[in-house]
């Protein structure tokens, strides 16, 4: 945690990108894949694996870069966490991140990795620039586990995003957005939503 001039920084450049590149991804991949089935035509198939391969980059970077003991705990879901959550009726100064904003993490991450596998596994059926198709790969009722799995996750990131951006714009919500996009809260937001003890990175 850094102070200057009564700002906490909260988040740093490179988390911020990640986190700007990975919602273009996401975006873009329901846009591709939604739009044709709504009866909009368009070329979509190569910029959809376009995106699933920049958010596959995205993600396992934020994987390799989250496992630091101290990033580690600061997203941690603790016994601690849902019992004074629970005692505080969701009024709780947190640490860094809040109950909800752990287990809404942990959910994109979840149903990222699953979006991410089922689609790496659909590419089987089209042909790319460095493989040809092969829809034969596996069974009938395997391929149908693959699409449902992977229309499971697009039900989970539609909602995802309604809710991420309805809380994003509440008024009472919008220091964290700042903080998304300069990296920063003001002393005062910091002391009132966190509890310095918890702040763990």
């Amino acid at each position: 945690m850094d102070e200057n001039n009564d700002r906490i920084i909260r988040h740093g450049g490179i988390s911020r990108i990640f986190h700007w590149v990975m919602a273009g991804c996401i975006t873009t991949l329901l846009a591709t894949g939604l739009l044709p089935i709504l009866g909009v035509n368009f070329e979509w198939i190569e910029p959809h694996w376009i995106a699933g391969l920049l958010l596959t980059v995205a993600v396992v970077i934020h994987i390799l870069r989250s496992l630091a003991p101290k990033k580690l705990k600061a997203m941690w879901v603790s016994i601690s966490d849902v019992k004074q959550f629970i005692a505080g009726k969701g009024k709780v100064r947190g640490g860094k991140y809040s109950l909800e904003q752990k287990m809404m993490h942990h959910g994109i991450t979840f149903f990222s990795i699953i979006s991410l596998v089922t689609g790496w596994l659909m590419l089987f059926k089209i042909d790319g620039p460095f493989w040809e198709r092969d829809p034969f790969i596996f069974d009938a009722g395997t391929w149908g586990v693959i699409y449902v799995c992977h229309g499971i996750s697009t039900l989970f990131f539609i909602s995802f995003i309604m809710m991420h951006i309805y809380f994003s714009l509440r008024p009472e919500k919008a220091h964290y957005l700042r903080s998304m996009i300069k990296g920063w809260l003001t002393k005062e937001e910091y002391e009132e939503n966190h509890d310095p003890d918890r702040w763990e990175v």
